[in-house]
């Protein structure tokens, strides 16, 4: 049997990409890290680059729900304390339980929360879509859309305690990343897309 070896990616840099996202995950994940996923429609390649990094532990979402991402990622943290954690979510999905922010400032946990900001709930409208009712209305799809404020999630993190920033490159972001699995509490990225 031949088996092939893994090896990480290299860390991509320019403009933001979900494949470079991944990428950078891939190339900086600590060891013995657990990854908290609901990254559903931004973070799709996340998994398959981390094969060649270290060993860590991947948690997903499950049943179709949204919102698990930041109450499991504290869950994770405090469960096991030792670990970094690498928690994976979206705009639409994080305003579920944006709360957790607050206990991971408060229990200062070593918890990377990247926020993908696709100023929408872009997984209900696929499921909408696989309805064949075709195309949504105007007003069901402005019930789709977050922008009405704009959410700023660098504001929302800071107004919890946890330090955060918001990137436009991948050399940006592969940045606070590494900052991020390096600090001695929480952190968030927010990840223009």
């Amino acid at each position: 049997m031949v088996v092939e070896r893994a090896e990480r990616p290299r860390l991509p840099s320019g403009e933001i990409t979900s494949s470079g996202l991944a990428e950078a995950v891939g190339a900086l994940l600590p060891e013995n890290a657990i990854v908290v996923d609901e990254s559903m429609t931004s973070g799709r390649s996340m998994m398959t680059t981390t094969k060649g990094a270290p060993p860590h532990d991947w948690l997903a979402n499950t049943g179709g729900s949204i919102g698990i991402a930041l109450p499991l990622a504290v869950g994770a943290a405090v469960a096991c304390h030792e670990r970094r954690v690498l928690c994976l979510s979206a705009d639409g999905s994080g305003m579920y339980t944006l709360q957790a922010l607050w206990t991971m400032a408060r229990e200062s946990l070593k918890i990377t929360t990247v926020i993908f900001a696709n100023h929408a709930y872009a997984v209900l409208k696929r499921e909408f879509s696989y309805l064949g009712v075709g195309n949504p209305g105007p007003r069901a799809l402005s019930l789709f859309e977050i922008g009405r404020p704009k959410l700023d999630w660098v504001h929302l993190a800071k107004g919890m305690g946890v330090p955060a920033t918001s990137v436009s490159s991948l050399d940006a972001f592969a940045k606070a990343l590494k900052e991020g699995f390096e600090s001695e509490g929480p952190t968030l990225i927010e990840v223009g897309l």
